[in-house]
């Protein structure tokens, strides 16, 4: 097939999206051309809608929790990659750099992030049609919905984070908040085999994280810590994961984890940034870790993808709402109100 142009979704400032168009890039022998079925907006892409980012640059043709379908190859892409394979998009890498060699992709140094020739920032998910290096691509079930499929990314951060937090089976892990990644975070960690206990203080999340089968308190009606400690017999979570970025939240997992050699992740960001009051004896004595996550690598790409085929872990309920591309502007309305889960564009 023959297609020339693209459209796509870009942030020209804060509050403003606008649907623009460019010519599509050509593809070379390695890169694959996609017809993108949909795009979720991530706290990021919000954010920066919300002015909350004003650190990234404008225009931001951003998203990057995308799948689509591959209309066309270059010669050598690999085998197992074939026209009408659903596929969902990683991060991009060189290969070929240190951090690349040791598996470190999310940190590659030679991979270009700056603006394209005709001005635009971003990953151009939000459009119809884009070309891809064929190696930042992973096949996805044709059964997950395009949107389903689009969590690829965000789980991957997770499965990181998972990996570094060294979570085992039989574990009990405290998720603080039932957000989207929350939630996410709690669904991955229950595939892994832990106790996962949910704490909110939202009623709507506290009602969806029920009906996904976990226990979960609801911080509104009693001390979470209190609790925590009472459904571990005293002895606290052997790791907690900080799902929302909030002060209030750091304090919580420090006071909810074991007496002794507990782990805490802090998984997520917040502006303005939170605090973390703490003083290393504290650290020391009770050999405490604190353990810092962001983005994902190559390896925690594969295992996303095999949490989302294989159903582990499913995502079915945490798609609020989807919106056509031309509805752009609604669409980062809806995901910017608090409490709200993925909000998908379809494309």
């Amino acid at each position: 097939m023959t297609v020339d142009k693209m459209r796509f979704a870009v942030l020209t400032k804060a509050k403003v999206a606008e649907v623009h168009e460019r010519p599509l890039p050509e593809m070379d022998e390695n890169q694959i051309l996609i017809k993108q079925e949909a795009c979720n907006i991530c706290t990021t892409d919000y954010g920066q809608w919300l002015g909350l980012r004003e650190h990234q640059p404008y225009p931001m043709a951003g998203g990057h929790e995308g799948a689509g379908v591959i209309v066309k190859k270059g010669s050598k892409v690999r085998d197992d990659l074939n026209i009408g394979d659903r596929v969902a998009v990683t991060y991009g890498y060189c290969g070929e750099c240190g951090p690349c060699k040791s598996g470190a992709t999310s940190e590659c140094t030679q991979y270009e992030s700056g603006p394209t020739e005709d001005g635009y920032y971003g990953n151009f998910g939000f459009a119809d049609y884009c070309v891809r290096d064929s190696r930042v691509l992973i096949k996805m079930d044709k059964g997950l919905s395009a949107s389903e499929a689009s969590f690829l990314e965000p789980l991957a951060t997770v499965a990181k984070g998972l990996r570094k937090l060294r979570i085992k089976p039989l574990e009990t892990v405290v998720v603080i908040g039932a957000g989207t990644m929350g939630v996410v975070n709690a669904q991955a960690a229950r595939a892994y085999g832990c106790r996962v206990i949910i704490t909110e203080v939202m009623e709507e999340k506290i009602k969806a994280a029920k009906s996904m089968g976990f226990e979960v308190i609801n911080a509104n009606e009693c001390d979470p810590v209190e609790k925590v400690k009472a459904l571990t017999n005293g002895e606290g979570a052997d790791a907690v994961v900080v799902a929302v970025g909030i002060t209030r939240a750091n304090e919580q997992a420090l006071d909810m984890v074991k007496r002794v050699e507990g782990r805490i992740l802090l998984f997520a960001a917040g502006y303005p940034a939170p605090k973390l009051e703490i003083d290393s004896n504290y650290i020391h004595y009770k050999k405490l870790e604190l353990i810092g996550t962001y983005g994902a690598d190559m390896q925690d790409f594969v295992i996303s993808a095999k949490l989302l085929n294989e159903r582990r872990v499913d995502v079915s309920k945490l798609i609020q709402a989807t919106y056509p591309l031309d509805k752009i502007q609604e669409a980062y309305g809806e995901a910017s109100k608090p409490g709200s889960y993925r909000v998908s564009v379809l494309l």
